[in-house]
Formats: structure tokens, sequence, C-alpha cells
């Protein structure tokens, strides 16, 4: 999938992986897309709640081959 910028939040425990793509969505127009990288089990639910109450769109999450986590939000 396509993105605009990548944060890398691998090591970061809860809310470290929530504050740093908060912080990058904040730089980015509406409608761009950034891929956050994680590897703290609990921000699959922490991402899934901060899209709910932010408005923007969770596209896709996943995992990476490496068996990190991967989230695509789009910025409202």
């Amino acid at each position: 999938m396509d993105f605009d910028k990548e944060v890398d939040a691998r090591g970061l425990n809860c809310p470290l992986p929530i504050l740093r793509a908060k912080k990058a969505l904040a730089e980015m127009g509406q409608g761009q897309v950034v891929r956050i990288i994680a590897t703290d089990p609990g921000s699959v639910k922490d991402f899934q709640a901060f899209a709910k109450q932010t408005g923007n769109e969770l596209v896709k999450q996943g995992e990476t081959a490496d068996k990190a986590f991967e989230f695509f939000m789009r910025r409202k």
C-alpha cells in the first residue's frame, strides 16, 4: 500500500506508538496516509481506539515479515 510518511515505533510501549502517530498525522495534509510499525501487542487495540476517537481512518492493519505490527492511517 502507498503511504506518504512512515513512523517506526518498534521497541516502544504504549502510549508512545500512538503519540508518534499523532505527531506525524498533525504534520500531514488531509487524505495523506502514514504507515506505523510497532512491536507492542497492545498497539492493535490502541490504534483501533485512536482511529475511532480522532476520526482518522485505520485503512489497513497487519503484520510485517518480521512479526511487527503494521498500521496504515489516513488523515481526516
